[in-house]
């Protein structure tokens, strides 16, 4: 009996709208035994609406998109009990994909599914933010406004690169969010210019964790923040920092692994789940699924 696959494809995502590469794809996938299954998403939502409402009736759930599809993927795939929730699979097709970068995932959708079809399957850990799920990052602040501002078609045209000068462009307008995080039972007070909770050696296609510092599947995150720099010291060590990607040893940054981040603000403060905008709230929950999903590489 045809094990089944639900193929869900954001046509919009990526520079290339060629279909060859999702057919090879596809052709894996029915060599491997699967009944492939497609949906095309036409709007936000889709992809959420289709694994959460389908998902329970395949063995697998593979996604083609930039990173806010695979988002939109797995907060479908959350509302299905885990005993009944399918494998998931990832081929992407955005712009930066952090995530992929990660996990070493091909941006070649046919060496992406052969990889799949061959390796076991892995756990890894999902976030939870309020209400919602998010796959590798919940962040506020610096750079983070670029994942969702720069247009699907100048993503798709310019790929990183967009990221990168919208990221510059932030820098201009720099602010301090006053935020009050408890992490573990650890207060954090202060002014910062940039917040993240992450499951992913990229965030924003521009800020590197090493891989030594993040496990997927360890029920911890990692807690990265930046702090407003008082003295022309503290600024020195923040871009020192920065440029030479050394987070964990910097005076002028907060790095810690984490289970649960509580969040708690005066002002409305616009967060990123995986890039895509999500509006703030006075107090933001952040808390793990451990192995949330398994995960065909």
């Amino acid at each position: 009996m045809s094990k089944k696959l639900l193929f869900i494809v954001n046509p919009r995502a990526g520079r290339t709208k060629s279909r060859a590469p999702l057919f090879d794809a596809a052709v894996v996938y029915s060599e491997a035994g699967y009944l492939v299954s497609i949906r095309n998403t036409r709007r936000r939502g889709d992809a959420t609406r289709y694994a959460s409402a389908l998902g329970r009736e395949f063995d697998l759930v593979v996604c083609h998109g930039g990173d806010g599809t695979l988002n939109e993927t797995i907060n479908g795939l959350m509302s299905i009990p885990a005993e009944y929730r399918p494998q998931v699979s990832y081929l992407p097709g955005g712009s930066t994909n952090d995530f992929a970068a990660s996990l070493s995932i091909s941006p070649e959708p046919a060496v992406a599914a052969q990889s799949a079809m061959r390796l076991k399957p892995r756990a890894l850990d999902v976030g939870r933010f309020n209400d919602r799920h998010f796959v590798y990052v919940a962040s506020f602040g610096a750079f983070t406004k670029a994942s969702y501002s720069v247009p699907q078609d100048v993503k798709n045209v310019f790929g990183h690169f967009a990221y990168i000068l919208e990221g510059v462009r932030d820098l201009d307008t720099l602010r301090p969010y006053r935020m009050k995080l408890t992490a573990d039972g650890e207060v954090f007070d202060g002014e910062y210019l940039f917040g993240a909770v992450s499951n992913s050696t990229s965030i924003a296609g521009m800020m590197k964790l090493s891989p030594e510092d993040v496990q997927f599947d360890d029920g911890e995150f990692e807690l990265l923040l930046v702090p407003v720099p008082k003295t022309p010291a503290a600024t020195q060590a923040l871009i020192n920092a920065l440029l030479y990607q050394d987070y964990g040893n910097s005076e002028g940054l907060i790095f810690r692994h984490v289970r649960h981040v509580t969040a708690e603000t005066e002002e409305s403060i616009p967060w990123t789940l995986d890039g895509e905008y999500v509006p703030g709230a006075p107090k933001v929950d952040i808390s793990i699924v451990e192995n949330g999903i398994e995960m065909l590489l």
